[in-house]
């Protein structure tokens, strides 16, 4: 009987043992696992958490669900993780706003974006879209800040709220073309991205998942990406620096992330199986033709970016000159 149950043991699909530790293999996970995304859904965190999330289930052998939890500039989604059992079941995708540009623009942060989390790993970049809605008529960068130059404070831009990075993109933009700009929050991306889609502001840093659809449509025109050089999925897009703001550059990204004190081959398995998934063709593929970068890391690499994210952000939130409130 012993040999039998041992043998029985031993029979564990070859598949289960390449997608997680052995360690974990039988005890985790046993049930469906939610990820949070604080952040409304159609943005681009939301965008590549879904991707992983519906390969992960077939990996994991379990569901792992999205769970959109907007509100309050991210902050509502972090809490709910924060205070999440760490025991592999709730996890999150997750983005520089609530990591490293909150706490810089918050004087009581409710969570501590180093401490109360377990870094898993990054999953992509964003470079940022700047895009206008097609009643300006301006066709490039150089004189989109010649007609702001003569119409100071008049042109609204949209962003998913003060503080976030599309905001903060903006915002160091206007600050290098010397223009002053109008700036009008939403609650998350998808609203913003509405609200310059129907005219109802006039500019945007963007996610490129997120709005090139809305490019491809005609209903959004693209004045160039935010990158140091051309995206070579997309390079009918020019860089705006070589569009008339040299030196300017600025990219989002999206990460995973679970409560502190994760187990470690909770964390390792994870881990694996994102770089896995972010690594395979068809997927790496789809996501840069859609102007997303696949970025996975190691548990250690992705934290000490945050540490570098964070620095960089702060930095970034005293040349906005965005008040800490």
């Amino acid at each position: 009987m012993r040999m039998t149950s041992i043998c029985r043991a031993l029979a564990v699909p070859a598949a289960v043992l390449t997608t997680i530790p052995a360690a974990v293999a039988q005890a985790w996970p046993a049930k469906s696992i939610r990820m949070i995304v604080p952040f409304p859904a159609g943005g681009g965190v939301d965008y590549v958490g879904r991707i992983v999330a519906k390969s992960l289930s077939d990996r994991l052998n379990q569901q792992v669900v999205v769970d959109n939890r907007a509100g309050a500039s991210a902050i509502i989604g972090m809490e709910l993780l924060k205070n999440a059992p760490p025991d592999g079941y709730t996890i999150a995708a997750t983005s520089a706003g609530p990591l490293a540009i909150n706490p810089h623009i918050f004087k009581k942060l409710s969570y501590d974006a180093l401490r109360d989390y377990s870094p898993i790993s990054n999953m992509s970049t964003f470079p940022y879209l700047l895009a206008i809605h097609p009643s300006l008529p301006v066709r490039n960068v150089k004189s989109l800040i010649a007609l702001a130059r003569a119409r100071p404070g008049e042109i609204a831009y949209s962003s998913p709220g003060a503080g976030n990075g599309q905001h903060l993109a903006t915002a160091l933009f206007a600050s290098m073309a010397k223009i002053d700009l109008l700036h009008i929050p939403y609650k998350g991306n998808a609203p913003s991205v509405v609200a310059i889609v129907s005219g109802e502001t006039q500019i945007t840093h963007s996610s490129i998942p997120s709005m090139l659809p809305h490019v491809r449509s005609g209903r959004v025109r693209a004045l160039g990406v935010a990158t140091a050089q051309r995206i070579p999925s997309l390079p009918e897009f020019p860089t705006v620096a070589e569009s008339g703001l040299p030196g300017f550059e600025a990219y989002g990204w999206a990460g995973m992330i679970g409560p502190a004190n994760l187990p470690r081959d909770i964390v390792n398995a994870l881990n694996k199986a994102t770089v896995d998934i972010l690594k395979q063709q068809d997927i790496a593929q789809r996501m840069l033709a859609d102007g997303a970068v696949p970025t996975p890391t190691s548990p250690a690499q992705f934290a000490a970016y945050l540490k570098a994210e964070l620095a960089k952000w702060g930095g970034v939130v005293k040349l906005a000159k965005v008040e800490p409130r």
